[in-house]
């Protein structure tokens, strides 16, 4: 019986590694006068070295902290795919080096991101050409809480047909969710009417005074956050 319970505990395990869920991301900072050479070394970088399923996505970053800068991403895949990946070889890091990092700066990030379904209105690769990002940073041991209003923020986003692809990062740092704002029909989503307030959403979908309690969570539960405003560039992209 001992034998058998073991076996069902390592079935889902398994399975559940093979889901491709999980998004590279990094993040690249050009000199300000190098960006028409970067990027022309960018695209052919990523057209020679990676495709499949490993080509890059890459967006340019409007606002926030980081804007000047490129965020590129890589996947979906499994944490199996990443793990047996290996070595990308002697010849894909000289042209790194040598056609493409001279034209950086210093500065650069990377982290994984792991997509959560049951937190997000948009299906994984369901992508827009414009996103918005809002980094948000739990406090120590409120990840469940944060969780549980986003769950309930779904609800809102749903209501008014709002796309958002939610992540969390894994081993990068800071515990943080991502929460991706696809914007299918552009900037205009942001304008003031396009659609029903989020407050008034949230309290239809949770109940009346819902929303009160929302935000007091926010205050509770979470350290601090930011956002940013990203559009995509296939022009730099893999093909």
């Amino acid at each position: 019986m001992r034998k058998l319970f073991a076996l069902w505990l390592f079935i889902p395990f398994a399975g559940f590694g093979q889901v491709k869920n999980v998004v590279r991301s990094e993040r690249v900072f050009p000199k300000m006068d190098k960006i028409g050479e970067f990027e022309k070394a960018l695209t052919a970088h990523a057209q020679k070295y990676h495709t499949g399923d490993w080509k890059w996505r890459v967006w340019q970053i409007q606002s926030g902290p980081d804007a000047g800068g490129f965020m590129i991403t890589e996947g979906p895949n499994s944490w199996e795919q990443i793990d047996k990946r290996g070595d990308l070889g002697t010849e894909h890091m000289e042209d790194w080096n040598k056609n493409v990092s001279v034209y950086l700066t210093d500065r650069f990030s990377a982290q994984y991101g792991v997509f959560e379904e049951e937190l997000s209105t948009v299906q994984l690769t369901d992508y827009a050409d414009k996103i918005a990002i809002t980094h948000v940073f739990p406090k120590p041991g409120m990840g469940d809480q944060v969780e549980n209003q986003l769950k309930m923020a779904k609800k809102a986003w749903a209501a008014g047909n709002q796309t958002v692809a939610v992540y969390s990062t894994s081993a990068s740092g800071p515990v943080q969710y991502l929460l991706v704002y696809r914007y299918k029909q552009g900037l205009k989503e942001r304008e003031k009417g396009f659609r029903a307030p989020f407050k008034d959403r949230y309290e239809t979908a949770n109940g009346k005074g819902s929303y009160g309690e929302f935000m007091e969570g926010i205050s509770k539960y979470t350290d601090h956050g930011w956002s940013e405003i990203l559009f995509f560039r296939p022009d730099l992209s893999s093909k």
